[in-house]
């Protein structure tokens, strides 16, 4: 019996021992990655990088960097009630220079499946309560917040701007305890915003579903969201809609490489309902 107990505590010893090997091995990874930068204006830079062994698989990643001291004011939010659009679409309808795809909505019918205001108008209310729509992103001319969602306090928030996804991800610089499901556990494009302690914004894409870039579940997206540096951060909607859109970058203006034509170029987007921009 006590050979069996040592055993067993030496297995759980191996493992635990390794996976904080690994975890570490993938932060220095992130942190001192070279990404290759691209300013794209004053206070806003576009970083992309590719990583043969992240999390041990394959990862590509773009996202771009906004001094909130110098561009607050210049970010917006946009929402089609019930149509879809490509990001890039919608993007050139509303002269952005960066547009990312905001949150989840009806493939069927458009719009949005979760709350979201614009300039003070509701333009959709949440359809279903889900767990992974239990984060908010609330913008106006002078701050930007993400934080949890509680009930449908969300509609009360004195925001002109107000976007209701998720899952929340990370809160004062730790990891948000994630619900156990296969949204969240498996390995998907994805896309995200988050807000560091030196007041910049990230609009994060890790792209998926090829051999050249795996995606991520939400714990990897959690942690490599903490190491470059977000305090807060939320998960919007992924997969397919997962688009970064720079104007001028491509010739579509896509960076990324979403995966709805199962091809890794710039030209697999999805329609989408809303999304978030600077100009």
């Amino acid at each position: 019996m006590y050979h069996l107990r040592t055993a067993v505590l030496a297995c759980i010893f191996f493992f635990v021992t390794a996976a904080f090997a690994q975890d570490n091995q993938d932060s220095i990874a992130v942190v001192t990655k070279s990404w290759k930068k691209t300013k794209v204006k004053k206070g806003i830079v576009w970083k992309q990088g590719h990583f043969d062994n992240l999390f041990d698989s394959e990862q590509e990643i773009n996202y771009v960097e906004i001094d909130l001291k110098k561009n607050l004011k210049k970010l917006y939010v946009t929402a089609e009630p019930s149509t879809l659009k490509p990001t890039s679409q919608l993007a050139l309808e509303h002269q952005a220079l960066v547009a990312v795809n905001g949150g989840f909505f009806d493939m069927k019918n458009g719009g949005a499946t979760d709350f979201i205001q614009v300039d003070h108008k509701v333009i959709n209310r949440t359809r279903k309560k889900t767990d992974r729509g239990n984060a908010l992103f609330l913008l106006s001319g002078t701050e930007i917040k993400v934080k949890a969602a509680t009930d449908t306090l969300y509609e009360a928030e004195n925001y002109p701007n107000v976007m209701l996804s998720g899952p929340l991800l990370v809160v004062d610089g730790k990891p948000y305890p994630l619900t156990k499901n296969a949204f969240n556990d498996n390995r998907h494009p994805r896309t995200a915003i988050a807000l560091t302690g030196d007041h910049k914004l990230l609009l994060f894409i890790v792209d998926g579903r090829n051999k050249l870039a795996h995606g991520m579940n939400l714990d990897e997206l959690s942690n490599t969201l903490r190491w470059l540096g977000a305090k807060e951060a939320m998960n919007l909607d992924g997969g397919g809609s997962s688009t970064l859109y720079i104007k001028g970058a491509t010739e579509n203006g896509v960076v990324n490489y979403p995966s709805d034509n199962k091809l890794f170029d710039h030209e697999g987007e999805r329609a989408v309902a809303n999304i978030i921009y600077v100009r």
